[in-house]
């Protein structure tokens, strides 16, 4: 009785013991090896380093607030915006009471700062994840203005930043031309400090 019930374990646990071995060590392995191989940047997953400093991922959005920066699209993670730990949205409805007030609050700032107009969707509602690192290209250029007005910029170079800056549909097919909001905010630092090195005497 104990030979048959051991004779029907050990091919169990021998198939267990090679399967785990192929497949949570040979295989995660060899994937691994051949994404740092091919592809090193998207597989430590696309950091931006300033300095030797990370400054933050090109996947996960953060927050701007500043009056000379573009800002993100809001983010619904908590216990803070753009909490890589917490992706997801509000799960509000449209017509949720909550949903409405913030959508009102948004936009109210939005024409503060903006003036009066439409203001672009995707600045007053958060998107799925709440870590969305893009902006369509009209919802940066609704910015440019008050962007070079806050930093002293020719508007006409601020949006030749976001034309720069905008990305093509994947594979000319897959989802909508998109603008990454920290590059492009990196870019507009960038401009900004040789604009200020030519008008020093």
């Amino acid at each position: 009785m104990l030979r048959d019930i051991l004779n029907t374990l050990r091919p169990a646990c021998l198939m267990l013991l090679a399967l785990s071995l192929v497949t949570g060590l040979a295989y995660p392995a060899l994937v691994t090896g051949i994404a740092q191989a091919l592809f090193p940047r998207q597989a430590n997953g696309s950091l931006i380093v300033e300095n030797g400093t990370v400054a933050g991922s090109a996947l996960i959005g953060q927050q701007f607030s500043g009056p000379g920066s573009f800002w993100s699209r809001p983010s619904a993670t908590s216990p803070q915006p753009y909490n890589a730990a917490a992706s997801g949205g509000s799960n509000l409805g449209p017509t949720n009471p909550a949903q409405l007030k913030n959508v009102a609050e948004r936009a109210e700032a939005l024409r503060k700062a903006h003036g009066d107009g439409p203001v672009p969707p995707e600045l007053v509602t958060a998107s799925a994840s709440g870590l969305d690192p893009h902006l369509s290209p009209s919802a940066a250029l609704y910015q440019a203005e008050r962007v070079a007005r806050e930093r002293g910029l020719d508007e006409a170079a601020v949006r030749q930043l976001i034309d720069r800056r905008t990305e093509a549909r994947q594979l000319g097919l897959l989802g909508e031309e998109r603008v990454n909001v920290l590059l492009l905010n990196r870019d507009l630092d960038s401009l900004a400090a040789k604009a200020q090195n030519i008008s020093r005497p």
